[in-house]
């Protein structure tokens, strides 16, 4: 009876590291540290994940990203694309008609993503995020020439038969499929990951350059078949009007990088966020269910009173509050 209770005694003891353990495995993203040109850079939350054995990862390139050779056969390369700069605020110019304070899906696009992304502040130095203010929508973004919707309430007929993951992603017409999805962008030795947010460059119907074989139909600026972010632009060290190669990716196939940090758009930091602090709801979530997103401000200010909590324990504060 003694060696029973003993046993049930030790196992209840384990169980708290066991859990500790499951829980540290899933609030820390999968892959590995990342370093970029300024230093460490660190998962959501800042705590570094390791290497783990056996995953098949490949070596990490320049920026010290994990890539999973051959992860996404279902898509291919499409390479030699001459790539431009845009960004959330951009007002319109001679040789950019249209303003990007509204987006092809968000007539709102620059209040959503929370101000102006200024496209000549140094990014790096703060993990690509805009200087000035915390992005509530992920600062990795680019436009591509296709528009699957035609207005809010309706999707264009051709949609369904030319989107590759159409059927399986379908809300409802006027809801865009393609709005956040994941590409990856090769320039030289670097790839970056980045989620779609608007259409063009210039034009909005070029399916057969987007999901097909063909070479983009677009004639402006050398054929420009790709606009990114400031944010994409400094961490692959690009020059507008040089051209890069860009795949679709499925989410699974994205690993960590800067790219998964931030926005209210972003599952992997919405992910983290919902796991660290109570599940918090995501801008989708809360309009399923009739409420309101918690915003990036709202989520940093629950981390410093967190911080703050944490801190009065370790310096004693409950034994003091106690005398």
């Amino acid at each position: 009876m003694m060696m029973k209770s003993l046993l049930s005694r030790t196992a209840l003891l384990a169980a708290p590291l066991l859990l500790a353990g499951s829980l540290a495995a899933q609030l820390t993203p999968a892959g590995v540290s990342i370093s970029n040109r300024n230093g460490n850079f660190n998962t959501p939350g800042g705590i570094s994940s390791l290497t783990t054995p056996g995953t098949g990862l490949s070596k990490p390139d320049v920026y010290g990203v994990n890539q999973k050779p051959g992860s996404c056969p279902q898509y291919p390369w499409k390479t030699g694309i001459v790539t431009t700069i845009f960004w959330v605020g951009e007002l319109a110019t001679e040789k950019n008609p249209v303003p990007n304070t509204a987006s092809s899906w968000d007539p709102k696009w620059m209040k959503t993503f929370g101000g102006y992304d200024c496209p000549d502040e140094d990014k790096s130095v703060t993990n690509f995020k805009p200087a000035k203010f915390t992005p509530m929508q992920n600062p990795f973004y680019f436009a591509l020439p296709y528009n699957d919707v035609i207005d809010h309430d309706t999707h264009k007929e051709e949609a369904k038969k030319v989107i590759p993951w159409f059927k399986g992603t379908f809300k409802r017409e006027g809801r865009s499929v393609l709005e956040d999805r994941w590409i990856a962008i090769r320039f030289g030795s670097r790839v970056c990951y980045a989620q779609w947010g608007d259409c063009g460059p210039f034009v909005t119907d070029d399916a057969d350059y987007v999901f097909g074989n063909a070479r983009p139909k677009n004639p402006k600026n050398n054929g420009a078949g790709l606009d990114i972010s400031p944010a994409v632009r400094d961490y692959l060290d690009f020059r507008s009007g040089q051209s890069v190669d860009w795949k679709f990716v499925e989410e699974d196939d994205v690993p960590d990088g800067p790219w998964k940090t931030w926005g209210t758009n972003n599952p992997f930091s919405m992910a983290y966020q919902r796991k660290e602090l109570g599940k918090l709801p995501t801008a989708g979530v809360a309009a399923a269910n009739d409420a309101r997103p918690v915003s990036q401000s709202e989520i940093d200010r629950i981390q410093e009173l967190r911080r703050q909590r944490d801190l009065w324990f370790q310096n004693g504060g409950a034994a003091k509050a106690g005398k």
